[in-house]
Formats: C-alpha cells, structure tokens, sequence
C-alpha cells in the first residue's frame, strides 16, 4: 500500500509541475501571437491520448508519464516535425518571431518552475511553520550511530561547529551537507567539558553521498530509555514492563541511555535476558524475558521531543515569502555545488542519480500534505535548473541557441537545430534510462 501512496504523490506533484510548466511556455506563445498545435501532459507516443481540439490548440493526456509538451508552430523540438519546416515560414509561427519573443517564450517554463519553487517554500513556512531542537537544548549531547563512530564521534559529544560553520540546530543532515557540499573537514565538539577538533577523512565525502547510505545517520540527540509503546504480545509486554517505564540496565549492566541498551541487545537474538526499569522514579524493578529472533524487547521508545524543550517558529504571509525565496535560493546553491563536486570527482553520478523510484520514496509511504508540498517545492527547483542545462532538447539548449543569435546576430539553420535537437533528444533519454536503470539496479541487490 505505501508503494501506491509514493506513487500517487509522485504522479501528483510531477502533473502539477509539468502542467504548470508547459504554461510558461504556452501563455507567452499565445500574446506573441504564436500558434500552439497541442498542449499534453504525458506523451501521446503512437497517437494514444484522451485530447479534445479547443480553438487551434489540441489539448490532452497522453499514456507515458515521463513529462508533458506544448507543440509551437514553426519550432524544432522532439516532435521533430520537419514536414512543417520545409514549407514558407507563417507569421503565427515560432521561427517567425523576433529572437527576443523568442527567448522569453522558451524561458517561460523554468521561470514558472522557480517562481514555483519559492512560492510553495513559503507557504509550507506559513501554513505549518517550522518545529526544531536547538543545539544547546540536546542537553546529553549525542549518540552516534555506527557512521559516525566510524567519523571518530562519540557518545555525549555536543558538536560546535561544522567546519567554520556553527551548528545550531541539532540535525544530522547538516554535518553531512557540509560535509559533501562544503568540505568541511573538521567538527568542533565539547567532549567531557573540553574542547575538541574531530577531523574528517575526505572519504566521508563519498561515503556519505553514497546511494545506499542515503537514509543513515550520523547520530541521534542521546537521551533516556522511556517506553512510550509497547507491543503486548511482546517479549516486554508479556514480562510486564509498563509505559513510562525507564529502562536502565541489561543483564545488570548499566545502560542509561536509549542507544547503550540497543547495541547490547540487538545482538542478544532469542536470548534470555534481564532487564531493570525504574517506574515512578522511585521502584527499581527487573523482568526476566526472551528476545526476539532480532535481537529486540518490542518496546518503542519516546523521541526527542518528550525530553527537550523544541522552538517552534510561526511566520506571518510577509514573512514566508521572502524566506521561502531564501531557502529555495540556498537549495539551488547546494545543487550548483554539489554539480562541481561531481566534475571534480569527489561525488559519483551513479551514487548521486535516481529515477522515479528513488524520487517517489523521498515522498514516504504515508500521505502527508507538508511534507508533500515541501517536495513539491524541491522538483520544481530541480526541473528549473536541470531544463536549464545547456543541452539542445532541453530549453537550456534552446536558450544558448538564442543567445547565441542576439549576440552574433546570425540565427542556426534549421538543419543544424534539427540535429542538435535529436542530439539532444538522445542524450536526455539516455539519462531518464540511465537513472532508472539505477534504481533497478538497486531494487534488485537492496542497494
């Protein structure tokens, strides 16, 4: 079932982009008077489509959900119509129109995109605001998990600074973009009131972006073992551990932590084992039961949220919109730098890239409105700035064709923009291949 979610946002958020896409295109086609043929979400590949001829324009939905297109009198695009190209230019056509015209029409899409994009950042900001853990407030510190270990961080650490960059909000996914966007090379930690410099391996620049260890994490705000679930037919719930139970030891080995007790008993498989609670903080109990076949008691614990104060921060409509084009500025620098550190080896392509698996898996199994207009906001940023790249096919390609005409003043054959566009053509396919051959790939070795 969480797959057909996935799938149902993904689909959702791609019709709404592509659609409000191909209107950049459209509207701007139309008050320069350009005719516009066909405006599809999805391709009508064989002519397969539910469509219905509205004035000039034919509109419809094609079968194959990889994209959409408008369909511009007198213009090379992968419709590759050159049967048109051969006759007398129109003056309702696309290669009629001065060069200007034309390129605010090809740049119509990506600016609705990034328009897009910093709207729906903002309103995520205004309708659901913003809930996080400062720093300080993680009053133990962390609790590494087994990467960063592997980073040299350890349990009770409260982490500084990020490279030159201060951490103040407790959040994993910051270190590790510094780390892979900024080469940060070195954290500064409090350990045991002193003052530490933790370096940082380069390696960690490809470990961390790493397909398969996208989902872990570095650390976890470290804090008490308090049940907040337990499964009754559980080996815990049939001893009688109770919740708000604070579990304290295993085997009569201390354990205060949440983590100290989940690395000694995940490798206690089908053991018996003792466990001490301390209920209503003043009776130490203990509770004799047989783990699972994985190593768990079946209680679950509270998060970080039962132990620490949060800050939550609500934003007027004046506020959103201007931090919303903020964040949605900041995402883009992150992936311009991200581009660099591939070019400069330091990130791998196959690591990097993903198809429609891994796009709907970031939208989660569960139907969430926040969480799917913030992705929403991402795709749109995304599809902005890859139709920018200067790849003929792409409106990038198109762009760098027309300036080049402005500039020279010399406009390229036909001939040469159909082979370029069919260059190009190829060249976008192979890469939508590429990448979900990736996560087939990856589908079948659980990569």
């Amino acid at each position: 079932m969480e797959y057909v979610v996935m799938a149902g946002q993904l689909m959702l958020s791609l019709s709404i982009l592509i659609v409000l896409h191909e209107l950049g295109h459209f509207l701007p086609a139309r008050l320069f008077g350009t005719r516009v043929e066909k405006f599809f979400l999805f391709f009508d590949v064989g002519g397969l489509a539910i469509s219905k001829k509205i004035g000039e324009t034919e509109y419809g939905i094609g079968w194959l959900p990889l994209g959409g297109y408008v369909k511009i009198s007198g213009m090379i695009d992968e419709s590759f119509d050159t049967e048109q190209m051969e006759q007398e230019p129109q003056p309702w056509e696309f290669r009629s129109k001065p060069a200007w015209q034309r390129l605010i029409i090809m740049l119509g899409g990506v600016t609705v995109n990034f328009l897009l994009g910093f709207f729906l950042y903002g309103m995520v900001l205004w309708v659901w605001g913003e809930e996080f853990l400062p720093a300080p407030n993680a009053t133990y510190g962390l609790a590494a998990d087994s990467l960063g270990v592997e980073m040299g961080l350890v349990d009770g650490d409260h982490i500084l600074m990020i490279g030159e960059q201060k951490f103040e909000v407790f959040n994993d996914r910051e270190v590790i973009r510094e780390i892979i966007i900024n080469n940060a090379d070195e954290l500064t930690v409090r350990r045991e009131e002193q003052q530490v410099k933790v370096p940082i391996d380069e390696k960690f620049v490809g470990i961390l972006s790493a397909h398969e260890n996208k989902t872990k994490r570095l650390f976890y705000p470290r804090r008490p073992f308090v049940a907040a679930r337990i499964e009754k037919d559980g080996p815990a719930g049939k001893a009688g551990i109770q919740v708000d139970d604070k579990i304290i030891a295993l085997n009569g080995e201390s354990t205060p932590y949440f983590m100290d007790f989940y690395r000694k008993v995940k490798n206690k498989k089908n053991t018996e084992v003792e466990v001490s609670v301390l209920r209503n903080e003043k009776d130490t109990l203990n509770f004799t039961m047989t783990t699972t076949d994985d190593g768990k008691i079946m209680v679950g614990p509270y998060d970080e949220t039962y132990f620490f104060d949060m800050e939550r921060k609500d934003y007027t409509f004046a506020q959103a919109m201007p931090l919303g084009v903020e964040r949605g500025w900041n995402f883009l620098v992150v992936q311009v730098k991200a581009f660099g550190q591939m070019f400069r080896g330091k990130i791998k392509p196959s690591e990097s890239l993903g198809g429609f698996g891994s796009i709907g898996s970031m939208f989660g199994g569960v139907w969430n409105w926040e969480r799917f207009w913030r992705m929403t906001a991402i795709l749109s940023l995304i599809l902005a700035f890859m139709n920018l790249l200067p790849i003929p096919a792409l409106d990038g390609g198109h762009v760098m064709f027309l300036l080049y005409e402005i500039a020279s003043g010399r406009k390229p054959s036909d001939k040469f923009m159909e082979i370029a566009t069919m260059v190009g053509f190829v060249i976008v396919i192979g890469l939508v291949l590429y990448a979900n051959g990736l996560d087939i790939i990856r589908a079948i070795f659980n990569k």
